[in-house]
């Protein structure tokens, strides 16, 4: 048995990265989306999730691979190669930080509103949400303040094995009908509400999510001799964000879109599910989406000093007063849930079309760096590696299209 776990353990390790990044993908964001769609559309806008899941792989790969040759952070390439290439990357940087910024506060009010209706419902007593919230904060930043790398990667993978092993029990309890989620394969196109192809694009195909790939894969040290785990990394990332999404829409479209039950909020999948699953099923459910948005609050409080750190080419030192001064600013502006009247689930949806806005600006440098011969030499850009980013460019403009559509 220890030879198993000590096998297991080294598989994780040798896919730091990859976790680090499912846990930072795959979110409170991701489960409301994903949730709504199968519970709107069945799995007829499964085809969006497959399209973002390959177009993730094909971007992990492109900017890690860049990365290892160059030595360097795309931030800094982009600041340095391109001509007033400043100013691609502080868009970038505020962008994404903005849009993370956002989405810290939806995320952070959602756990809190997950984590209080779990207590309810053992106790019979409400929490106000700022104690949930207080605690929480309180704990991400001692661990940040005297965590490390490795660290941040064993923690995020406890809660991405918690996200995963909560909806696969939770699909088992509701048992869905197999027969319509067979039907729903069948692609379409909703006559409405076609933010919701922008907000799955985003959310899984999000432009953050190659910057910090750029980052960790930096922080972990690895060469370009390491290619071959750089791109099994960016296969089982882009593999399990793939498969965890597609099993929370199968277990929304199975049970809620053969009912004709409707979602548009996360706290009320406990109310849906509870009747299908019985109680069991709700505590999972807020595991799960706690779990999700634990993983997710964790990598956006170190957005903001590792995106300045490499822009600017400095070593990333979380230890740094203006490191832990970032990391508290993100961390009290999660509190923002308690005071704006807006709700945490709309938060999210226009945080993930204000990513799909931003994917672009990450996929077209990209391309054009990963063809310069004098930074990549023997390791430039192949005629089919040119074919699928240029897939990717595609695709980018269609989502950016609908996400524009929806946010005006």
């Amino acid at each position: 048995m220890k030879k198993i776990f000590k096998k297991i353990s080294i598989a994780l390790a040798l896919v730091g990265p990859g976790l680090f990044l499912i846990g930072y993908n795959i979110g409170t964001g991701s489960v409301t989306t994903m949730a709504k769609t199968g519970a709107e559309h069945g799995m007829g806008l499964f085809w969006v999730l497959v399209l973002s899941g390959i177009f993730t792989y094909i971007l992990m790969v492109a900017y890690g691979k860049f990365t290892l040759v160059t030595g360097h952070t795309a931030l800094y390439n982009f600041k340095t190669n391109f001509k007033h290439g400043w100013i691609l990357g502080l868009y970038i940087i505020i962008a994404l930080i903005v849009g993370e910024l956002l989405a810290i506060i939806g995320v952070m009010g959602i756990v809190a509103d997950m984590l209080q209706e779990g207590i309810r419902m053992s106790t019979g007593t409400s929490i106000n949400p700022f104690w949930i919230i207080l605690v929480t904060a309180i704990a991400m930043y001692l661990l940040i303040w005297f965590g490390k790398y490795n660290t941040f990667e064993k923690v995020l993978i406890v809660f991405v094995i918690l996200l995963g092993l909560s909806f696969l029990l939770v699909f088992i309890l509701v048992k869905p009908d197999f027969v319509a989620l067979g039907k729903g394969l069948i692609p379409s196109i909703p006559k409405h509400n076609l933010g919701l192809i922008a907000a799955i694009a985003g959310t899984t195909c999000s432009a953050a999510v190659f910057i910090v790939r750029s980052t960790v894969v930096a922080e972990k040290g690895w060469t370009i001799k390491d290619l071959k785990i750089e791109k099994k990394d960016s296969f089982v990332s882009a593999a399990t964000m793939l498969f965890l999404s597609a099993v929370i829409m199968a277990v929304s479209a199975g049970t809620l879109h053969v009912m004709g039950l409707k979602l548009d909020n996360t706290i009320e999948m406990i109310a849906l599910f509870e009747p299908i699953g019985g109680k069991i099923a709700a505590y999972i459910i807020i595991l799960g989406v706690a779990g999700a948005g634990l993983s997710t609050i964790f990598p956006i409080a170190l957005i903001a000093p590792w995106l300045i750190a490499d822009f600017t080419g400095k070593p990333r030192n979380l230890k740094s007063m203006q490191s832990r001064l970032l990391v508290l600013v993100a961390l009290l502006i999660s509190f923002g849930s308690v005071f704006l009247e807006q709700r945490p689930p709309a938060l999210m949806v226009f945080s993930q079309a204000f990513q799909a806005c931003i994917l672009p600006a990450v996929a077209i440098p990209i391309f054009i760096l990963l063809n310069r011969k004098n930074l990549m030499g023997q390791h430039i850009a192949t005629t089919k590696e040119n074919i699928w980013i240029w897939a990717v460019i595609a695709f980018s403009l269609f989502t950016t299209y609908f996400a524009i559509v929806e946010l005006f």
